[in-house]
């Protein structure tokens, strides 16, 4: 998922470069995703990125892995729905993996473009996904990280916090949008000043996750039925852990919680780049990626 419009960012970050000869972070997931086992990589992107994706990605990926696109605007909704007067932004992640729905016919996983998961993370997604059957349509899954290896130093984060039984099945998953370290450790702080304490090794979301093509068909009644509720809203967003807490709610799917050795990190801010260009510098040194990535 690489539409997003990087407000807090300041620029578009999914292209930007941050491996020693160029590489972003996309290069790196769908590396490990190729090595893994996937097969295809369907871009989310917004139309007036789309000569930029294409531009980067399209000659070094030509014979790696299938390759296609799909566009997230904001005007893109089921039939009967209108965008509301002012507002400005597409729907969030649930409506931007709704729109990759009339080319993705086999289990995927979803991600976002500016986040690094590791290559283990693939591997166990890979490996779950190959694992089902007809009868496991709707068996999804989601790989975990321990919050305190998902935080920034330069703001607040969002977050979905999971909750799970003794077999690692998620039972709820709560979306925090403004976690930041306080004084007091880590903690989700609101608008209006309301505090949610949290613990560094509470399990997240950070939107790494692996589905059947029946999500699609389940999600998007719960998206038309959001956007009836938040019309006048014109911020509120359409997030995939909020479409998974309701279908494991209401007993429509169930979600294995898998685990990662790997360290998240991403791109949130501007100032977190640097923080990146060395942590993937010590992998290419430890030898988990090669200097040069598509050479």
């Amino acid at each position: 998922m690489a539409a997003g419009m990087g407000s807090r960012y300041g620029s578009l970050k999914q292209i930007d470069p941050v491996g020693p000869n160029g590489e972003t972070i996309i290069d790196y997931s769908i590396y490990d995703a190729i090595r893994a086992g996937f097969g295809k990589v369907v871009f989310i992107i917004r139309k007036d990125i789309e000569n930029d994706f294409r531009e980067v990605f399209i000659s070094k990926l030509a014979g790696r892995i299938e390759v296609d696109y799909v566009f997230q605007e904001l005007d893109k909704l089921p039939e009967g729905l209108k965008v509301p007067e002012g507002r400005v932004k597409p729907w969030g992640t649930g409506h931007a993996i709704l729109m990759a729905a009339e080319k993705v016919k086999e289990p995927f996983a979803a991600i976002n473009a500016d986040d690094f998961y590791g290559a283990g993370a693939y591997k166990v997604m890979a490996d779950y996904l190959m694992s089902l059957d007809e009868k496991s349509d709707t068996d999804f899954a989601m790989v975990g990280y321990d919050l305190h290896n998902t935080m920034s130093e330069f703001g607040s984060v969002s977050r979905g916090i999971c909750h799970m039984d003794s077999e690692s099945w998620l039972s709820e998953v709560t979306e925090k949008t403004k976690i930041q370290y306080t004084n007091n450790g880590i903690a989700d702080i609101q608008d209006n000043g309301e505090t949610t304490p949290l613990k560094e090794t509470d399990i997240v979301s950070m939107n790494f996750w692996g589905f059947t093509p029946s999500f699609f068909r389940m999600a998007e009644p719960l998206f038309i039925n959001f956007i009836k509720d938040n019309i006048a809203n014109l911020k509120a967003e359409f997030y995939i852990p909020l479409a998974v807490d309701l279908l494991i709610k209401g007993g429509h799917a169930r979600v294995k919680v898998l685990q990662s050795h790997d360290k998240w990190f991403g791109v949130t801010y501007k100032e977190d780049k640097p923080l990146v260009i060395k942590k993937l510098g010590e992998l290419i040194r430890e030898g988990v990626y090669p200097e040069k990535l598509w050479a």
